[in-house]
């Protein structure tokens, strides 16, 4: 089977991405993970001592049950961690109940003790999907936190900001449409702009004035994209805002939706993990079949199918996202239990390694300390070297019953996870 496919000459590039670590923005610092995937969207933090094994017994700082599931990452900013659950209707072995009783949770939570701060109770828009997969639910979206202020996404229910003491600001919708999977994507911010993927609800990008929520700008035509969009930091202090959506991977001007680029990815089908970029370079995968991951270079303008386009490769996820460093990208399939390490700038496969026992794997890997961390939806964890060598450092078992579908957050030399059940914090003890 054919593995990859190169452009030959643009191979010179290969230099791009050698360096390690990430970029972080001008508010976020080094031991925040203040959106989804931490700083720039990257799933990488520079924490060191991390704990690299734990149990029911070992390296568990606190655990704090949670007001109802969802499958929104934990964020951290300052003292206090926010996530979204849901309550009330839809909530797994219950029972579908009466749908008048859903609620939506924003939950903060401080960082030291696990103790919950607050939690404000959001009245959703109804109707809303009466049937949904249980391990989406209707709380997906990873809030994003800046400055004193949280913003959430809840599908049809809107966007909503809150202060940190958890009174709400104001509440703007994007889109009334549904889908059985519900939502997923998360949101960012840009400036004064805080930017959704409201493919769902209305086949948009959506920016909104992150002081008031009044809508700024609106780009349509995003298609069966669950993904995140993500900032593309170029030369000379531009971005650009990238999303990728069946057969194309598109960029935007953050500032005025104007659409600036398409390039083929040849993924005919929805795409749920989101982009990853460095140094002026996109990776994107997805996918059931065929094609399933795509290299390119940011900065073009029209179609760069021909001229930036770096490599496609037939082995992708259909929902956990990668991870670029040092030169390599490296991902979980998200069924087969198989952990890829591919050289960045060409495609080639340099491993994959079948893991014994993964399951699905669901969560988004982060990197730190120079371990891959991969969460199974059983709530094993696999740890990994981040090198072009495999090497499984080591497998925790969290053994608790739930269901882990959120990517981790890693702050500080803390390891944060989240279940349908509950939070836990994770730390050498």
């Amino acid at each position: 089977m054919r593995q990859w496919r190169a452009v030959p000459h643009y191979l010179i590039l290969i230099g791009w991405v050698m360096m390690a670590g990430p970029r972080l923005t001008a508010q976020e610092k080094p031991a925040d993970w203040s959106q989804f995937r931490g700083p720039g969207g990257s799933g990488i933090s520079d924490a060191r001592g991390l704990p690299l094994t734990w149990s029911a017994g070992e390296n568990v700082v606190w655990k704090t049950v949670l007001p109802g599931p969802g499958a929104s990452s934990p964020i951290v900013l300052g003292d206090r961690i926010f996530l979204t659950c849901y309550s009330g209707y839809g909530v797994g072995g219950s029972g579908r109940g009466d749908m008048n009783d859903l609620r939506l949770h924003v939950v903060c939570v401080h960082r030291d003790g696990g103790g919950i701060l607050w939690d404000r109770q959001v009245m959703p828009r109804l109707p809303e999907q009466a049937r949904i997969r249980d391990d989406h639910g209707y709380a997906s979206s990873t809030p994003v936190a800046e400055g004193d202020r949280v913003y959430v996404f809840f599908g049809k229910s809107g966007v909503l900001a809150f202060d940190f003491a958890g009174n709400p600001l104001w509440r703007t919708e994007v889109g009334s449409q549904l889908h059985g999977w519900g939502s997923g994507a998360s949101p960012i911010v840009f400036g004064d702009l805080v930017i959704v993927n409201a493919s769902v609800e209305s086949e948009s990008l959506v920016a909104l004035e992150k002081r008031t929520g009044k809508e700024v700008w609106r780009a349509r035509g995003i298609r069966e994209a669950w993904n995140t969009p993500v900032l593309v930091p170029l030369e000379g202090g531009v971005h650009e805002l990238a999303i990728a959506m069946p057969q194309k991977v598109l960029g935007f001007d953050p500032a005025t939706g104007e659409r600036l680029w398409e390039c083929s990815n040849d993924i005919r089908w929805y795409i749920a993990p989101s982009i990853v970029a460095r140094d002026g370079a996109i990776w994107s995968i997805g996918g059931r079949s065929g094609v399933a991951a795509v290299a390119l270079r940011a900065g073009g303008r029209g179609d760069v199918t021909n001229t930036h386009r770096l490599w496609t490769n037939e082995n992708g996820s259909n929902v956990s996202s990668p991870v670029v460093h040092e030169g390599h990208l490296y991902w979980m399939h998200e069924s087969r239990g198989i952990a890829f390490c591919a050289e960045a700038m060409t495609g080639r496969i340099v491993y994959e390694e079948r893991i014994e026992r993964a399951g699905q794997i669901y969560a988004s890997p982060v990197l730190a300390d120079g371990r891959l961390y991969y969460l199974s939806r059983n709530g094993r964890v696999f740890v990994v070297a981040a090198a072009s060598r495999y090497e499984l450092l080591a497998v925790n078992d969290m053994a608790d019953g739930s269901t882990f579908n959120a990517s981790p957050a890693v702050a500080g030399n803390r390891l944060y996870i989240r279940s349908d059940k509950l939070l836990y914090c994770l730390g050498l003890k």
